[in-house]
């Protein structure tokens, strides 16, 4: 039988190849939901190639353009909106895998509803475990859920890891996540706050959205990954460790403790792990091309620049700190990066959002999804205040 999937965030990046990998298999695979926020020319030209039974909009005055746009299409599909229906459609019994593309804190109760269901959880959204932590993990343990990391370098310690978690803390050493610098790598700091908006989404390796190639500027992208590793592999903080490879071909590495290293290599083309869950333990054709070892040039490594990337460190301060933390970090974050994005603040002063957020939020030990709502709430009304007083 093929494999019902749903896809929370299809027309991001990481949906869009999603069902790029999807559209190479339909004898593996139908896709059984489409979920997108506010883009309806996009998310209705999905519908009608892969005719999904469901199709939700995050926004009702969406969904209803999106009704009429594919009414007298004689689609099997129905469009719904709003937080319930991305549940509903997260953990319908009829859903077999569920792509988790949602970017942000928005997409975390989404997955958790995935996770609870027991669905096989293709995770890209790193926020619902930064913002969800230990929450989302027991989530993932009580309904029976698999978990599968789909960002590229999680994804490469998964593949590099031996099959029995139970096995990790005596085998491994430490989990070292690849960085590829970003645009402004070798870029002057005293400049970075002439940086454009437009400049820091110009990733030199990878094609991504607008927020994460803007965390990929600063390094804060990184600083969440070690949060997300954390969590997916149950290694202390201090085991993991950061190295920029400017060539974004080596996605990971697991040092064991013996002194072997395992590395994960590839093409920087997320259709690779995607494949990579959506198949596992199968291996199926992803459409990237091939790594040609005669004509690669030299693979280098650096330390990441502590003045050039000062946000990188926050990772390992929040997660020694107060539970709930992260969550606070993340909420701060994705409030600097829109007000860059929107030109209201600049560059160089999303790193001071996010610290000052920091010291003005102090979690109280969320254990309920509406606990950490309420916190995400409260850190992004004091980020907000910070990013007015920055900008005047």
């Amino acid at each position: 039988m093929r494999q019902r999937v749903t896809i929370l965030g299809a027309t991001g990046s990481v949906g869009t190849s999603t069902l790029d990998v999807v559209a190479r298999h339909p004898e593996r695979y139908e896709v059984f939901a489409l979920t997108a926020a506010r883009r309806v020319d996009e998310l209705a030209a999905q519908c009608l190639r892969f005719r999904p039974r469901f199709a939700v909009m995050a926004d009702e005055a969406a969904a209803r353009e999106l009704a009429a746009r594919l009414e007298g299409a004689q689609l099997p599909t129905r469009v719904r909106s709003g937080a319930a229906a991305l549940d509903e459609v997260a953990a319908h019994p009829e859903v077999d895998a569920v792509m988790a593309a949602i970017v942000g804190a928005a997409g975390l109760a989404s997955c958790l509803a995935a996770a609870a269901a027991g669905k096989r959880l293709l995770l890209a959204n790193k926020e619902a475990l930064v913002v969800g932590g230990e929450l989302f993990m027991a989530a993932v343990r009580q309904g029976g859920a698999t978990l599968l990391p789909i960002d590229s370098e999680h994804s490469a310690i998964f593949q590099c890891l031996p099959e029995d978690p139970a096995a990790w803390p005596a085998r491994v050493d430490q989990i070292i996540l690849t960085a590829s610098g970003g645009p402004f790598r070798q870029r002057d700091p005293a400049t970075l706050g002439d940086v454009t908006p437009e400049q820091a989404c110009a990733h030199p390796n990878w094609v991504m959205g607008r927020k994460i190639s803007v965390d990929s500027a600063t390094m804060m992208n990184k600083a969440l990954e070690v949060i997300e590793a954390r969590h997916l592999f149950g290694l202390p903080s201090s085991r993991i460790q950061v190295a920029i490879h400017p060539q974004s071909i080596i996605h990971s590495m697991v040092q064991f403790v013996d002194g072997s290293v395992l590395a994960q290599l590839g093409t920087p083309d997320m259709r690779v792990p995607i494949a990579c869950g959506l198949a596992w333990p199968e291996r199926v054709e992803s459409g990237t091309r091939r790594l040609d070892f005669r004509q690669m040039a030299a693979m280098t490594f650096e330390e990441a620049d502590p003045v050039r990337f000062p946000g990188l460190q926050l990772a390992w301060q929040v997660l020694e700190a107060a539970p709930g933390t992260p969550a606070v970090l993340n909420a701060a974050n994705e409030v600097a990066v829109a007000a860059f994005l929107e030109g209201r603040l600049r560059f160089d002063r999303i790193h001071a959002v996010n610290v000052e957020t920091l010291a003005a939020v102090t979690p109280s030990n969320p254990q309920f999804l509406a606990d950490l709502l309420a916190l995400d709430a409260q850190s992004r009304r004091a980020a907000e205040q910070a990013v007015g007083r920055m900008s005047s």
